[in-house]
């Protein structure tokens, strides 16, 4: 099976953006992570490409997946025949929002 091309426009510290790595982990899975909390110039181009602000964002072979989880990231790839079997198990959970700390800290790495 050939391996997705994708780029995840995650947050540094994010429980959603943790779910998504966690699920391209589970299927060992390469992906590009651009960081929109320490690249801002990646914050616009996922902007524009998604045509809204929320992140997750996630572009699987060229379909722009945005606001999403990694729960639905993986249930997208499934139905797509994208992935197979799991080659491991995460115990991250794959659709968490961010705790306060981790908003505080987000404020902290822009300030």
């Amino acid at each position: 099976m050939n391996k997705p091309e994708i780029t995840a426009y995650l947050k540094t510290h994010c429980g959603w953006s943790r779910g998504v790595r966690a699920v391209f982990d589970k299927y060992a899975l390469p992906f590009t992570d651009k960081d929109i909390i320490l690249n801002p110039s990646y914050r616009f181009e996922m902007e524009q490409l998604s045509g809204q602000p929320l992140s997750p964002c996630v572009v699987i072979n060229g379909t722009m997946l945005a606001d999403i989880s990694g729960e639905e990231v993986e249930a997208y790839m499934l139905a797509n025949g994208l992935v197979g079997e799991a080659t491991q198990s995460t115990s991250v959970p794959l659709n968490a929002p961010c705790s306060d700390e981790e908003h505080a800290a987000m404020v902290n790495v822009r300030s």
